[in-house]
């Protein structure tokens, strides 16, 4: 099976595009451009922020990257297709506002490809991706329009698609030792191709689509709510947690950093300051307190 891998490429650029534009509109501020080249081959576009007045740091990144041997990572679940030459190529986007009552979100859409090594094996692609949102205050309101634009985007390709895809969201993005999720999940899916190329790219668009339907209205709705230090402080204990995931669980990571990725692109999605308090607890009744009922599994829609 030939893979149009020209036509998928051609919308993740426009996808970064899109989502950029639509980001400085609501900021005011222009992002970055870096064009970067891997030595195995490939490269991408990063398109970041940082130390703005709406995002403190934010990044909308484009890679198309290739290799001789598929890393163990993008491999541990399709054993068969180890050492086979390999392409992937994607968008990943993290958004770190500087208001504490802004959620920081994350998206990533991503497909790839492991090619035969002889005649005898056949070209197997998959897709994967989702979008998440991490709150620092909860805001149910936030959490329930969120949610609604998940999963108006993949309940076209079947009913049972919202349902599976939020709770892989909750599974993935589970901090074990903390026994707590990273945020209110969203959308999670991997190894995404058994519809056949046409709709699994399909799905893949509307997902890539949704992300500003459901991102910007809440930025727009929380962006002037005061705030103070004690504020600011308890969102860089949270951020804590958000590099915790990054660095011990996060598949995207790991596969970035087994495949000579560049790490500057790779850790753009690491929060600009973060801290760690010893034995910390929020005050009971406080809205901080409150985020602990948050972060936990459960039915927002």
């Amino acid at each position: 099976m030939q893979i149009p891998t020209n036509e998928v490429k051609k919308y993740f650029l426009t996808l970064q595009n899109n989502i950029v534009r639509k980001l400085e509109s609501i900021s005011d501020e222009q992002f970055n451009f870096d064009k970067w080249d891997r030595t195995e081959g490939g490269g991408g576009i990063s398109r970041y922020i940082e130390n703005a007045n709406l995002f403190e740091r934010g990044a909308v990144l484009f890679s198309h990257v290739c290799g001789n041997t598929l890393p163990k990572s993008a491999s541990a679940r399709r054993t068969e297709l180890a050492g086979r030459p390999w392409e992937a190529m994607g968008v990943s986007l993290v958004l770190h506002p500087r208001n504490p009552h802004v959620p920081t979100s994350h998206m990533n859409v991503r497909l790839f490809v492991a090619h035969p090594t002889n005649s005898k094996q056949e070209t197997v692609f998959w897709f994967g991706g989702g979008l998440d949102l991490t709150p620092y205050y909860p805001y149910l309101e936030d959490v329930k329009h969120f949610h609604s634009i998940c999963k108006k985007a993949v309940n076209k390709f079947g009913a049972d698609k919202y349902q599976k895809y939020k709770k892989w969201c909750d599974d993935y993005f589970y901090l074990k030792h903390r026994d707590e999720t990273r945020g209110v999940g969203g959308l999670f899916f991997d190894d995404i191709n058994e519809s056949g190329f046409d709709q699994s790219f399909k799905m893949i668009q509307s997902v890539g689509n949704s992300f500003t339907d459901a991102y910007i209205p809440i930025v727009e709705k929380r962006r002037n709510t005061p705030y103070g230090d004690a504020e600011r402080s308890f969102q860089a204990y949270r951020r804590g947690r958000y590099v915790e995931f990054n660095l011990v669980f996060d598949r995207g990571t790991l596969f970035g950093l087994q495949s000579g990725g560049r790490t500057e692109s790779i850790l753009l999605s690491m929060p600009p300051t973060a801290n760690w308090r010893y034995m910390w607890e929020p005050e009971p009744d406080s809205p901080e307190y409150k985020l602990q009922n948050f972060l936990k599994p459960q039915e927002w829609i």
